[in-house]
């Protein structure tokens, strides 16, 4: 590892001195561009400079920054639905030009994988990663008419869908946990909602999206497997708006506006589903006593301090409940606030400081008869991080910053309550620990931009801290290990420290404007997880540390792309090859005791995990006909003692082949009709054979690990979406839309996942019971904004 610094520095130190030998006198435009009527800041929009062929796109704060020897130039701004500007500037010093784009004046439809630069696939040296405003997701059919953030990822190449009535995902061969989601810079720890029917994010408070799946940035760590990086929108500076939408489940309303005309600006979104208004309506008592719905709210506030200096405010409240009858429930919510600091120090160095607080909570109620039980559990997660940008020249783009995470992982407490008994209380074991991390990354370009070349390095520490215990087992028997001892850490008191270097590096070698070829290298460690069965679908999390017994998970993931346009760009095409080789993955040992377990570490093994595959795409875009086709080939499996016999096996998220379909068709100004189609090999999993009496008790015999499928998974939606023209358009401000949509629309039954449960017939062997949606399911959304 420290040869591998050792030449990075070295082959760095080199170029800067070569470039410096041929330096010429060159001076820095930059500046930022933004929405003409609502002042927010555009991301993704392409620069393009016409006299060198070569240019950059808007960073998430809408900042571009282009270095220019003296001269005159023609700068093109262009972006996906505004009109196309041109700027002539004579450069013979360092220059701002803030730049307004004007809305294009059509409705935007295109399904597009990214809203900039249209040969951006072929010019950056970015590779498994995907950009989509939200534009973009609205055309894709709705879920019960709720447009889906996280619908959409599911259909990319490379991510996997958990299953219909499921927001989870995964990527590349690994686990839903291994995801870094985050909304306005703040982890959002469980993204699901009713049942996980739908995603936390209300699509009319969502700016843009970017995942990353490989060659992930140094700026994040801490997961696996992906980043999935989410803007709220941020409010129209000009004038008061209101949006929203009615459908047959749920309803949402967002309001946006200036505080300060052209400075300041808020938007507030809220949505609510009411499926349990209508259990009242029931005749049987016990449905009408059923509580099911799920609520969020989404905020945020940007004040533009000078030219210089731009302070952001955003949060998130979400909350899902769900009882049956006043005798069994739960309910889980997450809770986000981000304050952000944006500054300008100078047209060659910018920097974004955050404070940001995570919160995610769980909780779940029994009351049968003479026993009554409760059990709570949290998250908290704090973060202060810093994150810079220098320009040093015309060929060099360098970032580097660092943050410190605080994170308490509760899994809380148990109550029980039994009738004419002492009631029993159990407070479960905090984790409290500190993460670290610090970064460094430079995008060069060599040879006329011909080769570009992305490398960096991420430093990581994670310390582990008082109040709490660290437990040792017995480790002698594989499938059951057995206490030894407990330590007490004492508040403040640091136990154990682990530390990691995680290189990353991408290039792009362009072969010419239509076509390139790509690679990449990431390592990503990761140091807190979540276990859950995988036979169940209930939604409790159990979130843990790393510690004595349990070490950070590791992966190096390799990947080679081919990247190829045609027709000026409207049909772009790639080919994606990746191997992930996964080191301390975990997973649960059969029969592991997984709810309100002190002692879960027991229930845990560690071991080596493996993904590969590749990722096909072609996209069409700029027409009346706009798509997509993606096809994944993969592989994922694990090796862990202790776990089948110590013989590999496959993940639970292995599917060979997995294809999804997406599109929109102008029918014309008034009616746009769009399709969804997916198919999948159906998901791993586990099947009991029989059953034996341990320790008092019947348990399981289960077949070898994940070695059964359920039926391979294939679904078809269909939309079609009516827009009233508004001949008036300059004096009448309120536009709406009807969107219908048809969820399975030939009904397939896709198991979502499966239960055991012993045949009357034959004792002891167990009969397999799926679940799925029954479909086809029609919705029907008024959508409004004025």
């Amino acid at each position: 590892m420290i040869r591998i610094i050792f030449i990075i520095a070295l082959t760095y130190i080199c170029l800067q001195l070569s470039d410096s030998l041929y330096a010429t006198e060159t001076f820095t435009v930059q500046g930022t561009v933004k929405d003409a009527s609502t002042r927010e800041l555009l991301t993704g929009v392409n620069v393009f400079v016409n006299e060198t062929q070569s240019g950059t796109v808007t960073d998430f704060e809408g900042r571009y920054s282009l270095k220019l020897n003296k001269g005159e130039y023609t700068l093109t701004f262009s972006f996906i639905g505004y009109q196309r500007l041109t700027r002539t500037v004579t450069i013979d010093d360092n220059k701002t030009l803030n730049i307004m784009l004007e809305n294009g004046g059509i409705r935007l439809t295109e399904v597009v994988v990214t809203g900039e630069r249209t040969n951006r696939n072929v010019e950056r040296a970015e590779m498994g990663t995907v950009s989509l405003d939200i534009e973009s997701i609205r055309t894709i059919p709705a879920f019960l008419g709720e447009v889906d953030v996280l619908r959409t990822i599911q259909l990319l190449p490379g991510v996997q869908s958990a299953g219909d009535g499921n927001t989870g995902f995964f990527v590349r061969g690994g686990d839903a946990d291994q995801n870094l989601v985050l909304l306005d810079d703040a982890v959002v720890f469980n993204a699901s909602h009713l049942f996980n029917f739908f995603s936390v994010f209300n699509a009319d408070a969502v700016k843009d999206l970017k995942l990353y799946k490989g060659g992930i940035h140094p700026e994040y760590g801490g997961r696996l497997s992906s980043v999935l990086d989410i803007s709220m929108r941020e409010g129209d500076m000009n004038q008061y708006k209101m949006t929203g939408g009615v459908g047959l489940i749920s309803s949402r309303l967002t309001v946006e506006g200036p505080i300060q005309y052209g400075r300041s600006a808020f938007i507030f979104s809220g949505r609510r589903t009411y499926a349990d208004l209508f259990l009242k309506l029931s005749s049987d008592e016990n449905q009408r006593n059923t509580q099911l719905f799920f609520y969020d709210l989404n905020g945020k506030m940007n004040y533009v301090i000078n030219d210089n200096n731009r302070i952001f405010l955003s949060g998130y409240y979400g909350r899902d409940v769900t009882s049956f009858s006043n005798l069994f429930g739960f309910d889980w919510g997450n809770a986000t606030t981000s304050f952000r600091w944006n500054r300008l120090f100078s047209d060659r160095l910018f920097s974004d400081v955050s404070l940001v607080y995570s919160n995610y909570q769980f909780n779940i109620t029994g009351d049968i008869g003479p026993a009554s039980f409760r059990w709570n559990s949290m998250l908290h997660n704090l973060n202060l991080k810093a994150n810079f940008t220098f320009l040093p020249n015309e060929n060099n783009t360098m970032s580097f910053g660092a943050q410190t995470i605080y994170h308490i992982l509760d899994p809380g407490s148990i109550r029980a309550r039994i009738e004419d008994a002492a009631v029993a209380n159990m407070m479960l074991s905090a984790d409290h620990a500190l993460e670290h991390g610090i970064y460094f990354n430079n995008e060069q370009s060599f040879f006329d931009n011909r080769l570009l070349v992305a490398y960096g390095l991420r430093g990581s520490i994670f310390q582990i801290m008082g109040p709490g215990k660290q437990y040792t087992f017995d480790k002698s028997n594989p499938s059951r290990w057995q206490v030894q001892d407990t330590i007490q850490l004492n508040r403040g008191q640091f136990y154990d420290t682990f530390s990691a270097l995680e290189p990353r590096m991408n290039f792009r070698y362009k072969l010419n404007d239509q076509h390139s070829v790509k690679g990449s290298y990431n390592r990503m460690v990761q140091y807190i997880q979540q276990a859950q069965s995988a036979q169940s679908v209930a939604p409790y999390d159990a979130w843990f540390a790393v510690s004595n017994n349990i070490p950070p998970q590791v992966a190096d993931q390799y990947a080679v792309g081919y990247f190829r346009n045609f027709l000026s760009d409207r049909i772009e095409t790639s080919v994606e090859v990746y191997y992930k080789d996964m080191r301390n993955v975990t997973d649960l040992v059969d029969n592991g005791d997984l709810l309100g377990n002190e002692f879960l570490e027991g229930e845990l093994r560690t071991g080596q995990g493996w993904a590969y595959g590749a990722e096909f795409l072609v996209q069409m875009q700029n027409g009346p006909l706009n798509g997509f086709v993606g096809y994944t080939w993969a592989v994922a499996k694990r090796k862990i003692e202790g776990i089948n016999e110590g013989r590999a096996y496959y993940a639970p998220n292995d599917r060979r082949h997995d294809l999804s379909l997406s599109g929109s068709y102008d029918l014309s100004r008034r009616w746009t009709a769009g399709i969804s189609f997916t198919y999948a090999t159906g998901s791993a999993f586990t099947l009991p054979v029989g059953k034996m009496f341990y320790q008092g008790a019947f348990a399981p015999i289960y077949a070898d690990r994940n070695s059964s499928r359920l039926p391979d998974y294939h679904r078809l939606d269909l939309s079609i979406t009516y827009t009233p023209v508004i001949r008036d358009r300059d004096n009448r401000r309120f536009e709406s839309s009807w969107n219908f949509s048809v969820f399975n629309v030939y009904g397939r039954a896709n198991p979502i996942s499966v239960s055991f449960a012993e045949s009357s017939d034959r004792p002891g062997i167990p009969n397999s019971s799926f679940f799925y949606i029954p479909g086809p399911i029609p919705a029907i959304t008024w959508n409004f904004n004025f």
